[in-house]
């Protein structure tokens, strides 16, 4: 029983791959007869002609059927919940102008503009 889903899944990875492989195989007889461009060998195609379309072949047949993006485009949505969105009201806030500073305000800080400069005493040994 393993052997044979092994035997399966060997198939199913090796799908894609076995026209290359047919055309390995049988490379003289599709080279001599499957060949389209027999009569100009200085194509020197060698049955690669017949291997391009196998190949398309193939791919087609790996092709999803609904692979059109056109149509994903068209699909409907359906809203389960809706909330309306508030606007926001900006309003201006408007602050009075003090002419003048409070007596309290300027004692706050103490200033003196000296001039010295400190400077470290200097040490001698």
């Amino acid at each position: 029983m393993k052997k044979l889903v092994l035997i399966i899944i060997f198939a199913i990875i090796l799908k894609p791959i076995t026209p290359v492989i047919d055309y390995v195989v049988n490379y003289e007889y599709i080279s001599k007869v499957l060949c389209e461009n027999k009569n100009k060998p200085e194509l020197k195609c060698c049955g690669k002609c017949h291997l391009k379309k196998e190949l398309a072949i193939a791919s087609e047949g790996e092709k999803p059927l609904n692979s059109d993006k056109k149509d994903n485009s068209k699909q409907e949505v359906e809203v389960l919940f809706f909330q309306e969105i508030k606007s926001l009201v900006v309003e201006q806030i408007y602050f009075q102008n003090k002419s003048s500073i409070n007596d309290n305000y300027s004692n706050l800080y103490f200033h003196l503009n000296g001039c010295s400069v400190f400077h470290p005493p200097t040490f001698i040994s």
